[in-house]
């Protein structure tokens, strides 16, 4: 069948599942968004910038397995600003196609207007960046870029075309395509006994649960594992969600920053941690030295290279999450396993007890009460949305989570601005949940305009913005340095002097932007702020921002090790001053 290689690859898109776009127009990519007007079953949602078209295609591949976002631009400074979306889908292993217009092949090396060499500089953040100079070459770059971004450890891939090659008619057959079947190491029998053995000889052993079993879909696999072994998990930030938050196993996250009291020191109390598709990250790890003091380990990844990459395990294995857990819970229902009641019961003993404390009535409000209230106000269906900085934080270590894919944040390359366009994509992709974003005020402004977007497609969800007016995590870094420079936010707002010394009126801002916005300034108000918030949005069908006015600084627990976490604000010293209650007391 004879046709324009963007015909052919529009029919590949609707072939591997894609159904929506997110992106611009512009000159060098107008044949392919002839192609998707012609063809008619793609929707496509209309971004206010390229990076934000990225997070965009980010937050809809992270909401729902099989998913795989796509972003498309124009030539030039599109494609240079889709590269922080590509690095942060890299750094997470999601998946997601960046399509970029380009200058015809024969200018590709004369300084065309807006021709720039995108796969040389997308290579480093993506498992495959390529200019396609023949128009009979797009159905295979398209099927090898599908093929990689399901394959073995999952990530972006970017495929740049010159207008001329998508122009060019080719011979293709869009009802024999098929897709490239996709690969993933399995574990074998052999090593799934040996864990076992390795769990059977240990008395404190924890599974460490990362993104990876996420990626596989594979929670319910996790949660029947660790209850059948009897054995607590800890899930790192990209596993969160994996166990539910009430569940009588889940020991809570640990780590430097993002992490839980209990959960630090169920991990130093452990013998045996099982690490099953995460990264051994720095900001979980903290410091080696302590974090391996004392304990074996065993790390099991999709990706070869990830095996003592960090430091070296006492048994690897590669595999597939979903996969690994699967074997293991073959091999675990063939034997007699050891019980574990009495270590189980010391970790629910941590969880009930180990609590940082939430409820202040302070004005102006302290960041600890706005979690508090939003666990109260948002329910466990809720999808929370955020990317970096004391309010990521600080909400990780508070909020809380019952669902896979329920809290969604980019954990490595923590880009601001990356919560407003990824809320959007998260709210294409599940367009009945509820979408709570969490952002501090400059994360929030770094890529407003994308609110817009929600306004003109009908994209409701509630954005929490908390409000202090500073850098808030950079100002705590600086502490380090007996400094405060550069950080501070605040100045006269002569057209809102309620916000003195606050600056930017966020309120006034989302709704020139067609969105609602309230402002909460006393604690007692948060509750009746927050169900206003879901109200507006179910009537309107617009984003609706609650910002939250903070105290101008708040110092959140963090430290290097895990074992030297400095509590700044006091702990809390009964269960009606600490977070809403996850299980009973045993």
């Amino acid at each position: 069948m004879r046709m324009r290689a963007v015909d052919a690859a529009v029919a590949i898109l609707r072939a591997e599942g894609v159904s929506h776009l997110f992106g611009l127009p512009g000159a060098a990519i107008n044949p392919f968004y002839d192609a998707v007007r012609k063809d008619g079953t793609l929707t496509h949602v209309l971004a206010r910038h390229v990076e934000g078209a990225s997070h965009m295609a980010e937050g809809y591949t992270r909401a729902k397995a099989g998913n795989i976002g796509v972003c498309v631009g124009t030539s030039g400074p599109a494609g240079t600003d889709m590269i922080t979306g590509l690095y942060s889908a890299m750094a997470d292993s999601i998946p997601i196609l960046a399509i970029t217009g380009q200058a015809p092949v024969a200018k590709l090396h004369k300084e065309d207007f807006q021709a720039v060499d995108i796969a040389a500089v997308a290579a480093p953040v993506t498992k495959l960046a390529m200019t396609v100079r023949e128009p009979a070459q797009v159905p295979g770059a398209l099927a090898q870029a599908f093929h990689l971004m399901r394959s073995g450890r999952p990530g972006p891939v970017l495929l740049d075309l010159p207008i001329d090659v998508q122009q060019g008619e080719i011979e293709f057959d869009p009802d024999t395509y098929a897709p490239l079947p996709v690969h993933k190491p399995e574990a074998t029998r052999a090593q799934a006994d040996k864990v076992l053995d390795l769990l059977a000889a240990a008395e404190r052993p924890v599974i460490v649960a990362g993104g990876g079993i996420v990626n596989a879909d594979a929670c319910a696999e996790l949660v029947e594992l660790a209850e059948l072994l009897d054995v607590p998990v800890i899930p790192t930030l990209m596993g969160w969600g994996a166990i539910p938050d009430d569940h009588p196993l889940m020991a809570g996250m640990a780590g430097l920053q993002t992490s839980h009291r209990y959960g630090n020191a169920t991990l130093l109390a452990s013998d045996l941690v099982l690490g099953i598709g995460n990264r051994w990250a720095n900001r979980h790890t903290g410091g080696l030295e302590v974090y391996r003091r004392g304990r074996r380990f065993v790390h099991v990844d999709v990706e070869p290279t990830q095996i003592g990459r960090v430091f070296a395990p006492d048994y690897g294995v590669v595999s597939d999450a979903g996969a690994f857990l699967r074997r293991m819970l073959e091999a675990a229902r063939e034997r007699t396993l050891p019980g574990r009641a009495e270590w189980v019961r010391e970790c629910v003993e941590r969880k009930g007890t180990l609590q940082r404390r939430t409820h202040f009535d302070d004005i102006p409000i302290k960041p600890h009460r706005v979690y508090e209230e939003m666990n109260k106000a948002f329910g466990p269906d809720t999808r929370y949305v955020s990317t970096i900085g004391l309010s990521q934080i600080a909400g990780a270590q508070f909020l809380h989570v019952q669902r896979p894919r329920h809290w969604i944040n980019c954990g490595q390359a923590g880009p601001l601005g990356w919560t407003v366009p990824a809320a959007l994509g998260v709210r294409v992709a599940d367009p009945d949940a509820p979408v709570v974003a969490l952002s501090g005020d400059y994360d929030f402004q770094f890529m407003i305009e994308e609110l817009a977007v929600g306004a003109q497609f009908g994209l409701p969800y509630v954005h929490v913005v908390v409000n202090n007016s500073y850098l808030g995590l950079i100002r705590q870094a600086q502490r380090g340095f007996d400094m405060d420079y550069c950080v501070q936010l605040g100045f006269d707002n002569i057209h809102s002097p309620e916000l003195d010394k606050y600056g930017v009126d966020h309120v006034k801002v989302a709704e020139g932007l067609g969105c609602n916005a309230i402002r909460v300034t006393d604690p007692a108000d948060l509750p009746g702020a927050f169900a206003r918030a879901q109200e507006l949005a179910r009537l309107h069908r617009v984003p609706v921002v609650v910002e939250v006015v903070l105290e101008r600084v708040t110092n959140i627990a963090m430290g290097q090790d895990l074992d030297a976490i400095t509590e700044f604000e006091e702990l809390a010293t009964t269960r009606e001053h600490a977070p809403t209650a996850t299980i009973p007391l045993p």
